[in-house]
């Protein structure tokens, strides 16, 4: 084999991985953005975020499909229908990716109040953690647990949803 074409097939070699490569990164980067297009957040949204990233996103009206719950409010003793939080977050998230120690943080940067709770407080059915829609038809945080049991400790105008795991 002459010189020429040993430099010649080592060249090729080297273009042939180096477009191997870009062609890799190329398929990494589109499944990745793939993934975070599929959720879009529209106007009146609320987005679930786990440990920082964007998982999900509902609008209120997404919620009519779930079983509805009532509770009586101690303060005032009106009726409060609505949804489970437990409910909602297993409609985006598998259990397994929560434990009794995840801290679930319900915000609400309208009226600048949030609520923590614990994966187990949630998960109580005897707690009532529940979504309750305003006559705005806005989400309202409310709940049988003493922090969240009269009308000022209710996290009105619901607009995030944060998750970390310990």
């Amino acid at each position: 084999m002459s010189q020429k074409l040993r430099i010649l097939i080592g060249l090729i070699v080297v273009v042939v991985l180096i477009g191997v490569v870009l062609g890799i990164e190329a398929l990494r980067g589109r499944v990745d953005n793939s993934l975070q297009a599929e959720i879009t957040l529209e106007p009146g949204n609320v987005p679930i975020y786990l440990d920082g990233k964007l998982v999900a996103a509902f609008a209120p009206d997404a919620l009519e499909t779930l079983e509805q719950v009532n509770l009586t409010d101690a303060e005032e003793g009106k009726n409060q229908s609505g949804y489970l939080l437990h409910d909602v977050l297993l409609t985006y998230l598998d259990e397994d990716t929560l434990s009794p120690e995840t801290q679930i943080t319900v915000a609400s940067s309208v009226s600048d109040k949030s609520a923590e709770l614990t994966w187990a407080e949630v998960k109580a059915e005897e707690n009532m953690v529940m979504f309750d829609l305003s006559s705005r038809g806005t989400l309202k945080l409310v709940s049988l647990l003493e922090k969240l049991d009269v009308r000022d400790e209710w996290v009105q105008d619901v607009d995030r949803i944060e998750i970390a795991n310990p």
